[in-house]
């Protein structure tokens, strides 16, 4: 099988490898994959106080065509907002690398890697808006009156 030339740069010249911390506050991690089959990949955005991405880093265990997905989508998401990375497509990952039928599944797990970065993102920032007490009591102050 023949790899485009996109696929053999990101390969052979991965941008952003690596990891923030997890635990950050301004971090999302998604991890997706099956080690059982293979291909694992995790991808961190750093989300700035604008909501915009600052840097994305990944580590993938994987093929060629998964490490090109990842070191793609980490240049992509940079400088878009949250919602804005969530509408990157598999489709948009495999026609820029010009992927093999037989490789779109690295394109799915990369664009699978992009939401669960945000989602991860999103429910830190949900846990941290309010003390957990808060939330119940919040839940309970909204319930409507009974009336008498």
């Amino acid at each position: 099988m023949a790899y485009s030339d996109k696929v053999l740069d990101h390969y052979e010249n991965p941008r952003n490898v690596g990891s923030f911390a997890k635990d950050a506050h301004d971090v999302g991690t998604g991890m997706v994959g099956a080690p059982a089959c293979g291909d694992v990949m995790k991808l961190q955005i750093k989300v700035g106080p604008d909501g915009r991405i600052e840097d994305a880093k990944f580590k993938t265990y994987g093929c060629g065509s998964a490490i090109a997905s990842s070191s793609l989508v980490t240049e992509w998401v940079k400088g878009k907002t949250l919602d804005q990375a969530m509408g990157i497509k598999n489709t948009q990952i495999a026609e820029e690398l010009a992927l093999p039928p037989v490789k779109i599944h690295c394109s799915i797990l990369a664009e699978d890697a992009i939401k669960a970065a945000v989602a991860d993102y999103r429910n830190k920032h949900l846990d941290n808006a309010q003390p957990q007490g808060e939330k119940q009591s919040v839940t309970a102050q909204s319930a409507p009156a009974a009336a008498d």
